[in-house]
């Protein structure tokens, strides 16, 4: 309608007296559709808060009375949108995030700290190591690290290669007494080392050879009457026969009838150094299969037993007691590298046990399983060593050190190469002798038969004489 102009109430513009009715009836209209139209928007606006009133008390019903408390409070529509995303954030997010935190911390800590939990997921791979320092044989030092786990994987693993091979050894004497002529009987035990698959086992003499055994001016040992023999993890007893006997190696050999044996791993006690790690394995006091760890103390060590035989042996500081005796000292890798032997005893006497090298002793078992008997080469000469001290306590005599002889053997190769009592012998095969021992090393090498060099001083006069070797005989008991 062109004619319908709306102006505001409070206009200063003039207006048509013509035109007032209908103005006023225009007018009227016009505030009886704006009340109708505000009444409809008071009821929208009164009916959209109640419904969103409604809404807001169902999330949060303490929130709401504070922000509808008021007739005239409106309705924030975002803000109360914002914070119900706020907290749905809360409770979707930051909880299940904080509780997978806790959680998992609660795992991983049971998993460390309950042995059984971890040995299954990560095994049982923890390793001590401690250095150490190798010196070779070239004269080397090597520093590495050796792990002391290792060391009981080794021991584990040489006790189960070897036990199978040393044996127990039960031996029955006959004792004769000087308060009467009654017989009694007497049992020593000792322990073995078998060499051979069908029953050959190496041992001490002083283990089954009575002569070599303790006596007294109250009784006196007779000969062996019956030795068994015990294997391990079997409580069967083997009868046992002596094939043969050594008193200056103070080693014997005996059999048993029985096949399929494990036979022991030889070493090489050239090879041997000192600080190795070794084990001795044995039966002492009668506890069979017992084993008992250390080092090697020395070697080459000269010990004089009771009998004034002198044996050069290793030393080591693993238990070795009585019954140990013949049986076997071993290395890392479960070699028998000697033949135990002696232990040395005494108050304040501790860890000093003695082993046969086995190098020295295979000539020697090969001997008695072959003859009975050792077969040695014999010069036939008998004396003492001159030392620095006899020479200075004798100054009137001309004397220089070396093996002095005292007597000759009748029919021997010394007497039959001009050898003579007082004479001193200083080098044998041109290499320089000073006691016995030294002597019978270079004797020990050559075979029957052969033919070796002496030289000897007599009368401050040096000469050489050819000695032409022979058996030793059975019952000799020279020094040479």
């Amino acid at each position: 309608m062109e004619n319908n102009n709306f102006v505001n109430a409070n206009s200063s513009e003039e207006i048509n007296p013509s035109e007032s009715n209908n103005n006023n009836s225009n007018v009227q209209n016009m505030n009886a559709n704006s009340q109708r139209a505000n009444a409809n928007v008071q009821n929208a606006n009164t009916q959209n808060r109640n419904a969103n009133a409604q809404n807001a008390n169902f999330n949060n019903t303490q929130s709401n009375k504070s922000n509808y408390s008021k007739p005239n409070n409106g309705f924030n529509a975002p803000k109360v949108k914002k914070e119900k995303q706020k907290n749905n954030f809360g409770k979707t997010v930051v909880v299940p995030f904080f509780s997978g935190v806790i959680g998992a911390a609660l795992v991983i800590t049971t998993c460390v700290n309950v042995p059984t939990i971890k040995s299954k997921l990560i095994g049982n791979n923890s390793q001590t190591s401690v250095p150490t320092t190798t010196v070779t044989s070239s004269g080397n030092v090597n520093t590495n690290y050796i792990s002391l786990s290792d060391i009981n994987d080794t021991g584990v693993a040489v006790a189960a290669k070897v036990l199978p091979s040393v044996v127990g050894i039960n031996v029955t004497y006959s004792v004769n007494s000087i308060f009467s002529n009654n017989t009694s009987t007497a049992t020593a035990e000792g322990s073995g080392v078998i060499i051979s698959s069908d029953g050959y086992i190496l041992t001490n003499n002083h283990v089954v050879n009575s002569s070599s055994s303790s006596s007294s001016s109250f009784y006196e040992l007779g000969s062996a009457t019956k030795i068994t023999v015990t294997l391990y993890n079997d409580e069967t007893e083997y009868d046992a026969k002596i094939i043969g006997t050594d008193s200056k190696t103070d080693l014997a050999v005996i059999k048993i009838d029985k096949t399929d044996l494990t036979a022991a791993t030889l070493g090489d006690s050239s090879t041997v150094q000192v600080g190795e790690w070794c084990m001795a394995i044995g039966n002492p006091l009668g506890m069979q299969s017992t084993v008992t760890t250390g080092t090697i103390s020395a070697l080459n060590r000269e010990i004089t037993d009771s009998d004034g035989k002198t044996y050069t042996v290793i030393q080591t500081d693993a238990a070795i007691n009585s019954g140990n005796s013949g049986g076997a000292l071993v290395n890392s890798n479960g070699e028998v590298i000697g033949i135990n032997s002696i232990k040395a005893s005494g108050t304040g006497v501790e860890g000093l046990g003695f082993a046969i090298p086995i190098n020295s002793t295979k000539s020697i078992y090969s001997d008695l399983i072959k003859y009975n008997k050792v077969i040695r080469p014999y010069i036939g000469v008998r004396g003492i060593d001159i030392t620095d001290e006899i020479i200075k306590n004798n100054p009137t005599y001309n004397l220089v050190k070396g093996f002095y002889v005292r007597s000759v053997d009748d029919f021997s190769p010394a007497q039959k190469a001009g050898i003579q009592a007082g004479d001193i012998i200083v080098k044998a095969d041109g290499t320089t002798v000073e006691n016995v021992n030294e002597l019978n090393e270079i004797k020990n090498k050559h075979s029957v038969g052969d033919t070796m060099e002496l030289t000897i001083n007599r009368d401050g006069t040096e000469k050489t004489v050819t000695v032409t070797l022979v058996e030793e005989p059975s019952d000799t008991n020279t020094n040479d």
